[in-house]
């Protein structure tokens, strides 16, 4: 006999068991969908949500060992990305704004070096259909993709549209968020489209909130997407990691940079789960919109590499070619992502 939870219904009856025998998680240690996928008054985002929270809630368990289901939406087969640092001279209170330019610089390697190897590999697995006539298409994610290009973004913070628990009146709500990164599009003359991602980076001291979700207290980062023009700009809102809110604790830095590389493993998160599920309707769990990299949410691993420091060593691309030993490595520390083949949280794909 098999038996489908809808999750919607075991928080509404508070069920603890169908059965005798049949013991289900309370609904403390669950996640609701508006938990995940929280509605801001236009749209939803998918967050990541904080260390805290996921301690607090479990990462969704009663799901841990079961696959993620294709909903028929897009996916990414090929990431194109751009990074944005929003940091003009202040932030809405008056206070200096600061993003070091390592901070910067680790989340621009990050970006250059995830297509290639072993977490983007890990999604050729994912696919999406089409169909054309009585044909139907299935068409992989592919290891590939390219970093465009980052731009530094002095546009002055617009007025708090909204109070963080956090941040105070330093808050950006998803709608300024989107409007900045739409305004940095067209200043730059890019072109969005269901393969290009648009990571929007904040100053320490900023905060967000989509809806009554908010930075810091229910996540650390969120991607979605928004028509213009009628074209899908897929979109991660990215506010500065603090570490007091935005990673485990003795997580090594094999960066030298805590929160830069705190950001880096947020990123990775937000990249991953763009891909396999751009427009919210892809990959994603069969009845809580858990995607790929919520099940593995903070779950690093073991680290082999950098004498412990690191999940990740990644040499650097030189004409196509990864010459191991004789060019510049970058060791990163980054969650592990759901292997629908192994049924477990990876740090390589098949």
């Amino acid at each position: 006999m098999s038996i489908t939870l809808n999750h919607r219904k075991l928080f509404a009856a508070g069920l603890l068991s169908l059965a005798a025998g049949v013991t289900l998680l309370t609904p403390a240690s669950l996640f609701a969908q508006q938990d995940l996928r929280p509605f801001t008054g236009e749209h939803e985002v998918h967050i990541m949500p904080t260390p805290k929270k996921v301690a607090a809630n479990g990462v969704i368990a009663e799901v841990s060992s079961m696959p993620l289901t294709y909903h028929g939406g897009p996916v990414m087969t090929s990431a194109k990305t751009y990074a944005i640092f929003w940091l003009p001279s202040k932030l809405q209170n008056g206070a200096a704004t600061t993003l070091p330019a390592h901070y910067q610089s680790v989340q621009t390697a990050l970006l250059s070096l995830y297509p290639g190897h072993g977490i983007d590999n890990n999604n050729t697995q994912y696919y999406e259909t089409s169909r054309v006539g009585f044909l139907t298409f299935t068409t992989y994610i592919q290891n590939a993709g390219s970093f465009a290009t980052s731009y530094i973004d002095t546009n002055p913070y617009p007025a708090g549209g909204c109070y963080n628990g956090v941040t105070g009146s330093n808050c950006l709500t998803d709608a300024q968020v989107q409007a900045e990164i739409q305004r940095v599009i067209t200043l730059n003359g890019w072109t969005p489209n269901i393969n290009t991602m648009f990571f929007m980076y904040t100053s320490s001291g900023e905060g967000s909130c989509a809806g009554a979700s908010c930075a810091y207290t229910d996540y650390c980062a969120y991607h979605s997407y928004f028509l213009s023009s009628g074209v899908p700009v897929i979109y991660g809102n990215m506010p500065y990691a603090d570490t007091n809110y935005c990673q485990v604790a003795g997580t090594p830095s094999p960066n030298g940079d805590p929160a830069g590389d705190a950001a880096a493993t947020v990123t990775s998160h937000e990249l991953t789960e763009a891909i396999t599920d751009p427009e919210l309707n892809a990959w994603y769990g069969q009845n809580l919109s858990d995607e790929i990299g919520d099940k593995c949410a903070w779950n690093y691993g073991t680290n082999t590499w950098d004498g412990g420091q690191a999940n990740q060593s990644w040499p650097v691309s030189l004409g196509g070619l990864y010459l191991l030993g004789h060019g510049p490595i970058f060791d990163f520390e980054l969650q592990l992502e759901w292997d629908q083949h192994a049924n477990a949280c990876v740090a390589v794909g098949p």
